[in-house]
């Protein structure tokens, strides 16, 4: 009997918190799985779902985040395990919540018309009212369950738009009306009369100087966001018109980024973005897309600088995705901001308690104390009462650093690591693959590296010819790729191609590109994926690059590669089009902008045998112009080539080069 009780007990404790069940607890999603023993009767997105709201005339509320989003936890713990809360929402609505990453397209949906609404972006968690019919009606992010902030809170929200719906119908159709107008008018396309020249540069760098922070670098107040795209536009164009206004831009945003709390300073890697003006309090998630993308950027100020803390950080940020992120030659999704319930725990220290430990092993308390100064562990603490989130000083670097961030790491080792989520995302993995391919001009491990985990990735995600969104390891993929998955993926084979040379991967290209033009482009649109939700792709690359533009950036080096000049038609078509975009607000599209100067300036293309492509790789990789491709062709002579025609060739290439460069001077 008393075993009997015991294992109750235990039974009990084990599932205490597990007293509601949803629908949820059926799904992939992590995310989803996270809200699955709440006591709000979630459902997924899916038709099933949208009939059961017309069947019982009920208004949906839609909840749009990702399992490593701190608010996202919050709006759980304070609304969605609050049965007062609860009963609202099983009562009067059918309540639906999506993971963004499952479903970025809906999400980007909904993001743009949170713009068009309140002029100003918006976030996770993303809160969609919405009417039976599934038309939207009113949008928050964050909510809180009482009034704060200047928001009403969910306890008054809820009953109220479903008394509006209920009595005040003409209001509510009106509403459901006034949002319809908006969402098309932010999917309008804009054309020019007058034909977009490269004035756009001289636009963009306007644009972008009236922005930046020269005291901290970046392009905002707060919060502030790498934004990757903007910094990579800017040392092209320093390399193409050697405007040193771009590179001082550029290098002093990367270099404070890398010196700064952003920069995971112990591990290595950057979080999404930071919270204050000086890159200093980060939001603590880690982000697979942040990091894949800076990778590249950092490997090119580091080629045009040869600064030593510039490869540091592709190297720490690469070996921190292989040892936290990476399982089974594949990359998971972002490790969450909180640790063991405390947001930022896993990476914050004691000044106090680090520095006496230090000086227990043997060293000496002035080593410890200027090693600690360096890396910013303050005895007052800088983020959260006496913790200290490790950044560097401008001070010359101490002679015990190394042993203090051995020992640092060490300590972290005791803790527990962040929750990672462990879905496997192709276009977040194609980013990573593109970053190691683009690091092998810093060591050819890179490249060998880049190739296995592209195996491993086409393997998982790439069945009988078609190619899948994501996946969680063990599992079949389920959903068909997104415009994303594609754009990232043909970047990955492109950059894979011109480091490795293996032709294997220009045939995938030549697949990828059909695909993606028959799939998202109908009728002259771009859609972000092949499915209902006319989720029209747009050009905002701040979190991360535009999918659209990448896939037209794609196109043009494919057009160059393959001499298909149908695909350069296809970017000139979409890019006049939707021209008002470059010529009014370049700088929140700076991948269109590196797209519209690439297919103007042209790119240049150096054919020749593998043996001399591969013999003159460190003369190919010094060339000053941003677009340059290689292609193999079985000639012993080099040719310098555009998309169209060849223009000069030779036996040496130091001198078909110098031709190069006179013929783009």
């Amino acid at each position: 009997m008393k075993i009997l009780l015991l294992l109750s007990l235990l039974i009990g404790m084990l599932f205490a918190d597990h007293n509601h069940t949803n629908a949820l607890i059926n799904e992939d999603s992590p995310y989803l799985q996270q809200h699955a023993h709440n006591p709000v009767n979630w459902y997924p997105w899916g038709e099933e779902t949208f009939e059961k709201a017309k069947k019982e005339n009920k208004l949906i509320f839609l909840s749009i985040g990702y399992s490593t989003c701190h608010w996202c936890h919050v709006m759980e713990e304070e609304s969605f395990e609050n049965d007062a809360v609860a009963k609202l929402l099983n009562e009067k609505y059918i309540s639906i919540k999506v993971d963004r990453e499952e479903y970025p397209q809906l999400d980007k949906k909904y993001q743009k018309l949170f713009i068009s609404l309140y002029g100003k972006r918006g976030g996770w968690p993303l809160s969609v009212f919405m009417s039976p019919e599934a038309e939207a009606f009113h949008l928050e992010t964050y909510i809180p369950v009482e009034e704060a902030y200047g928001l009403d809170g969910m306890l008054k929200i809820l009953p109220y738009f479903s008394k509006m719906y209920k009595v005040d119908v003409t209001n509510f159709t009106d509403l459901v009306k006034k949002y319809k107008k908006l969402q098309r008018e932010g999917n309008r396309k804009q054309a020019l009369k007058t034909k977009l020249t490269l004035k756009v540069i001289e636009q963009f760098i306007y644009e972008v100087t009236q922005e930046f922070d020269s005291k901290n670098g970046g392009f905002s107040k707060k919060p502030k966001f790498p934004e990757a795209s903007k910094l990579a536009l800017l040392l092209d164009i320093y390399k193409i018109y050697d405007n040193k206004e771009a590179l001082n831009i550029a290098e002093s945003t990367l270099r404070k980024m890398a010196q700064k709390g952003i920069y995971d300073q112990i591990g290595g890697g950057f979080f999404r973005y930071t919270t204050d003006e000086e890159w200093e309090i980060p939001h603590f998630e880690k982000m697979l897309y942040t990091n894949a993308e800076l990778i590249p950027v950092y490997v090119t100020l580091y080629a045009l600088t040869s600064k030593p803390l510039y490869k540091r950080v592709v190297v720490e940020t690469i070996s921190q995705m292989e040892n936290h992120f990476m399982k089974e030659g594949v990359y998971f999704s972002a490790s969450d901001a909180d640790s063991a319930g405390e947001e930022g725990g896993y990476f914050i220290y004691n000044y106090r308690e680090v520095k006496q430990t230090l000086v227990n092993q043997g060293m000496k308390e002035e080593d410890a104390k200027n090693a600690l100064a360096y890396l910013g562990i303050e005895e007052d603490g800088n983020i959260d009462g006496e913790l200290s989130l490790s950044h560097l000083s401008d001070a010359e670097e101490p002679s015990k650093l190394q042993e203090v961030k051995v020992y640092l790491k060490e300590l972290r080792s005791k803790r527990e690591f962040p929750f990672i989520d462990k879905k496997i995302n192709t276009a977040w993995n194609a980013m990573m693959i593109k970053a190691l391919f683009s690091a092998s001009k810093l060591d050819d491990k890179y490249l060998e590296l880049g190739k296995i985990r592209l195996k491993s990735l086409l393997k998982l995600i790439r069945r009988k010819d078609t190619l899948y969104h994501q996946a969680l390891l063990g599992q079949r993929p389920r959903q068909k790729a997104l415009l994303e998955d594609y754009a990232f993926l043909m970047d990955a084979f492109i950059e894979g191609y011109l480091k490795s040379y293996d032709t294997k991967y220009l045939q995938e290209l030549k697949k990828l590109a059909k695909e993606t033009e028959d799939q998202f482009y109908k009728k002259g649109n771009w859609y972000l994926s092949n499915d209902n939700m006319d989720a029209v792709a747009d050009f905002d690359d701040r979190y991360y690059t535009s999918a659209l533009s990448m896939v037209l950036e794609d196109f043009v080096r494919i057009a160059s590669l393959f001499e298909v000049l149908e695909y350069n038609d296809v970017v000139k078509k979409t890019i006049q089009e939707s021209a008002a975009v470059l010529e009014n607000d370049p700088s929140s599209a700076s991948k269109l902008v590196h797209t519209f100067l690439r297919l103007e300036l042209g790119d240049a293309i150096i054919k020749s045998n593998l043996k001399n492509l591969t013999v003159s790789k460190n003369e190919i990789d010094q060339i000053k112009y941003p677009f340059i491709l290689t292609k193999i062709e079985e000639s012993n002579e080099y040719h310098a080539c555009s998309v169209n025609s060849c223009f000069s060739y030779d036996k040496n290439i130091t001198a078909l080069i110098e031709k190069i460069n006179k013929m783009l001077k």
